[in-house]
């Protein structure tokens, strides 16, 4: 009866553990540039973390998405090690190239840097314009 209890107890471990998953998102436009590493090195059930991802060469915009989970294989590997060896999956999807920003005559105040008395006019015309017309106003130096 033992061996039934033990054997139904396994199963129902099985059948009702979920895969971990977190999801960090940036609010970026993702591009379709992804990089994934499927054996990230953690150990003693992520007390450890593994090292940082480093993605600034292959995502020049930055990060959009940073997935992380344990798939079925990492599960196994930290099963069959009892937690000491814990490896994930992180998977970074980079940002996409940014529109530039549109400075023409009618949303943006040229002003030289030298003049204090200029600049600070600028800033209150700019706040004036920008509440009024519920617009960006920008400075430009």
């Amino acid at each position: 009866m033992n061996k039934k209890i033990a054997l139904l107890m396994l199963i129902a471990g099985f059948i009702l553990a979920g895969c971990y998953n977190a999801r960090i998102t940036t609010g970026a436009q993702p591009s379709a540039t992804v990089i994934e590493n499927a054996w990230a090195h953690s150990f003693i059930g992520g007390l450890v973390p593994p090292s940082t991802v480093n993605v600034a060469q292959q995502c020049p915009n930055g990060v959009a998405i940073v997935d992380t989970k344990l798939s079925f294989l990492n599960m196994v590997a930290n099963a069959i090690t009892f937690g000491l060896y814990s490896p994930m999956h992180i998977t970074v999807t980079c940002a996409a190239a940014s529109s530039s920003l549109d400075l023409n005559e009618q949303n943006t105040i040229f002003v030289s840097a030298e003049n204090k008395d200029e600049v600070e006019i600028a800033v209150t015309e700019a706040i004036r314009r920008s509440s009024e017309d519920k617009q960006p106003i920008y400075i430009k130096f």
